[in-house]
């Protein structure tokens, strides 16, 4: 299979100069463990599969090969609602003066709670799988919740928000504008409150809360890798505003502090700010603006989140920018697995850290990338297949019609 038409990917080194590292601690095994036992409180819980995919493993000429199946979570078909879920319960844990220990399923849906604390509104913005999160938490614990989604959101993705009654629209702006006008909302609001997965200066601490829910993804996969009798080589991660990437290379880089995994950020092109970061090498976070016109929805995000920033810079080995055909890919892979193998339903954001992997074992024009992550038949890869089919006709259109195939030019389906 060749690119030779296409968009390149483009990556570069961690050469990054290192900060003093103080995020770090809030993604310790002890915070994280926290996040598990207050999501093991809902009834709804389940540890959601690692799949094996041994059979791909040995094509690509890789020891062993697992992803973390998010498509199950909760029943919402992505992982966001971790973070979100733990958040809320974080905040009302803190207006109650309680330990989050103390703040479960139970008590967040109790009348006790309800004549202590009420309701409170929670303003958020989110491409969709976020949003969802928040308001289906909202919705579960009798609080309320407003979305703003930017322009170019789906309506699928819309309605699956609107059924759990939220208010929600969709806006003429992108996601970063969104997220500043949920913020303008909630401050306006009575009660209101912004649960934003993203952080900037001056609000971190409800940032932070979310990537310690992201962690119990993280938690549950090391026991699970733990339990096969492995353990990662390289994870391959991909990131919007990099939390969930923040949290998960915060865990194994505290899981493994004398010898982490090789860690790989893997972003959209049109939304690629970690990577430009990443180029610039000075500490500083460069923004990207504009439409971001991209099929990987979750990940059109241009401005990263400083807490998650900090953490990455200072772990992270490579990071990698992506054209969408790589996450389409992606999804064709999962959906048409090695004889012997299990399929896995992932969504566009879901599957670029596939579609990346496939590419460096198998395009000659990426040996480089290949050789300096030092992937060979030695290596045990870790990947997260972050949602399902969370738009069902874009998967469609990529599994069935061949959306963003390695022979188009970039965005030549979107235009």
């Amino acid at each position: 299979m060749s690119n030779s038409t296409g968009a390149r990917i483009k990556w570069v080194s961690n050469h990054i100069p290192k900060s003093g590292d103080t995020q770090l601690a809030n993604m310790s095994l002890e915070e994280m463990r926290k996040a598990g036992s207050f999501h093991k409180s809902f009834p709804q819980y389940a540890v959601t599969p690692l799949t094996r995919l041994f059979g791909l493993a040995d094509y690509l000429g890789l020891n062993r090969l697992y992803v973390k199946d998010e498509s199950c979570r909760f029943g919402l078909n992505a992982f966001k609602v971790l973070g979100g879920s733990y958040a809320i319960a974080r905040y009302i844990a803190k207006e109650t003066g309680r330990d989050v220990s103390d703040v479960d399923y139970a008590f967040l849906t109790s009348e006790q709670l309800r004549e202590t604390f009420g309701q409170a509104t929670f303003f958020t913005a989110t491409d969709g799988n976020h949003g969802r999160g928040v308001a289906w938490a909202a919705n579960k614990l009798g609080q309320k919740c407003v979305v703003r989604m930017p322009k170019g959101s789906t309506q699928t993705r819309l309605q699956n928000i609107a059924k759990e009654n939220a208010t929600v629209t969709i806006e003429d702006m992108n996601y970063d504008d969104c997220v500043r006008l949920a913020a303008k909302e909630a401050e306006a609001a009575e009660r209101g409150i912004i649960i934003q997965d993203t952080a900037w200066d001056g609000y971190e601490e409800i940032p932070t809360w979310i990537m310690q829910g992201y962690g119990t993804l993280a938690t549950e996969a090391d026991q699970q890798l733990e339990a096969d009798g492995s353990r990662p080589t390289h994870i391959f991660i991909q990131a919007g505003v990099g939390s969930l990437a923040g949290a998960v290379v915060g865990y194994f880089a505290n899981r493994f502090p004398e010898n982490p995994p090789v860690m790989v950020v893997a972003e959209a092109g049109e939304a690629d700010c970690l990577y430009q970061s990443a180029v610039k090498a000075d500490g500083s976070r460069i923004n990207v603006t504009g439409d971001m016109l991209t099929i990987m929805a979750g990940l059109a995000c241009g401005e990263a989140n400083t807490v998650s920033w900090d953490i990455l810079r200072n772990h992270v080995d490579a990071f990698v920018s992506c054209p969408d055909w790589v996450s389409a890919n992606g999804t064709r892979i999962y959906s048409s697995p090695v004889k012997g193998d299990e399929r896995v339903i992932s969504g566009e954001s879901g599957s670029v850290t596939m579609g990346l992997l496939h590419a460096i074992m198998t395009m000659p024009e990426y040996k480089d990338l290949k050789e300096a992550l030092k992937l060979d038949e030695h290596s045990q890869v870790l990947l997260v297949s972050s949602e399902g089919d969370t738009d069902p006709d874009r998967y469609r259109e990529i599994t069935w019609e061949g959306l963003c195939g390695t022979d188009k030019e970039p965005f030549a389906d979107l235009k």
